[in-house]
């Protein structure tokens, strides 16, 4: 039986019937209702009281930015933003992502693609994944901090695998040297922004970021945190020498690596093979960081779908010669808790904490 009913909104009739027919092919989902534009969205929306909403971007009437903001704020439910791929959809994109959409899917041809059947599996994979987030996490709400005495003790309790040091009673720097690697997917811009803009200018290390998201968008990504942000954010570039106090996003569909010239951090990219169905994945990104010599990291795993950035994770840990601190991202605060789960699982996490205390964290582990 089907169990999660979708709404579908989008101004075109013609792609309105192919993402009905892809997403009804699915034994999980039912499309209850469709919709022209955002005002006949909310007249759907509180009759059919549906799991998951997929949203055209651009509509007449009443867009679906404007649609986005009413529906979070007076009958909240997870959306999937559908968007083209222009330098004005990529922002518009990152604007709804800001309002509380939980993802979003780049059409691969503009506003009618004839050729969505290419995102087919990844939109029903997201509006799946978008029928199980945690609304909270995108709604004005202040997540408890967890990384206090009494939450430590809560945490070992609940988490008995998960060793939560005592802040300033750990390992001693060995140098000078750090890198700061994040990996993060479904929710991640809402959370980059949430850790980005708390670090100070003159944070002591460079901060490398995988986002899973398509070419085109990350770049804007970079731009938008850059704006809002005391350190300076930008997309990464091949070859270019890492910087302390900058923040490199991965492009999309390229991988980052890091590579060693001497006492310099340089920055790699490539189009080798996606990593479990992934490009960028975190766990190139982390691996590539493990073979660095005398240089102390500091890796984070935040909110996303699967399990990227675990092996990764394990790879670094493997290193015994420099200090290798884990921070994950707590379910209170992730939109899906797949990819901090899985970190968590394999004990090799060193301190779990809600968005919030990520980049006091970092800085703690870093000083």
């Amino acid at each position: 039986m089907k169990g999660k009913k979708v709404v579908v909104v989008d101004d075109s009739a013609f792609m309105r019937k192919l993402i009905t027919e892809f997403l009804s092919s699915h034994p999980e989902l039912e499309v209850v209702a469709t919709a022209r534009n955002g005002k006949d969205a909310i007249g759907k929306i509180k009759k059919f009281k549906p799991a998951v909403i997929t949203m055209d971007v651009e509509m007449p009437e009443m867009d679906g930015l404007d649609a986005l903001s009413y529906i979070m704020e007076h009958m909240p439910t997870p959306i999937v933003m559908l968007s083209s791929l222009t330098g004005a959809g990529a922002e518009t994109t990152l604007q709804a992502m800001e309002k509380g959409a939980v993802d979003f899917i780049e059409k691969p041809s503009g506003t009618i693609s004839l050729d969505l059947h290419k995102v087919k599996d990844e939109l029903i994979g997201k509006v799946l994944a978008a029928s199980k987030a945690n609304l909270r996490s995108v709604l004005p709400s202040v997540h408890p901090a967890s990384c206090t005495a009494e939450a430590r003790v809560n945490q070992q309790q609940q988490h008995p695998e998960i060793k939560v040091p005592a802040f300033g009673k750990g390992k001693k720097k060995k140098n000078d040297k750090s890198i700061v690697v994040i990996g993060t997917s479904t929710g991640g811009p809402r959370a980059l922004q949430q850790v980005l803009t708390k670090l100070p200018q003159d944070t002591s290390a460079p901060i490398l970021v995988v986002q899973h998201m398509p070419a085109g968008f990350t770049k804007s990504l970079a731009q938008r945190l850059d704006s809002i942000s005391a350190i300076h954010v930008k997309e990464a570039e091949d070859g270019e020498i890492l910087q302390k106090g900058t923040a490199y996003i991965c492009p999309g569909n390229y991988h980052l690596k890091v590579k060693k010239a001497g006492e310099t951090l340089i920055a790699h990219l490539d189009q080798s093979p996606p990593v479990n169905g992934h490009r960028p994945a975190v766990d190139v990104m982390f691996k590539s960081v493990s073979q660095l010599t005398d240089v102390d990291k500091v890796a984070v795993i935040m909110t996303g779908m699967g399990s990227d950035g675990t092996n990764g994770l394990i790879k670094l840990k493997e290193t015994k010669t420099e200090s290798v601190q884990a921070i994950a991202e707590s379910e209170e605060s992730c939109v899906v808790f797949g990819m901090p789960r899985a970190a968590i699982a394999t004990r090799l996490v060193d301190c779990t904490v809600s968005v919030e205390r990520i980049a006091e964290n970092i800085l703690k582990y870093i000083r």
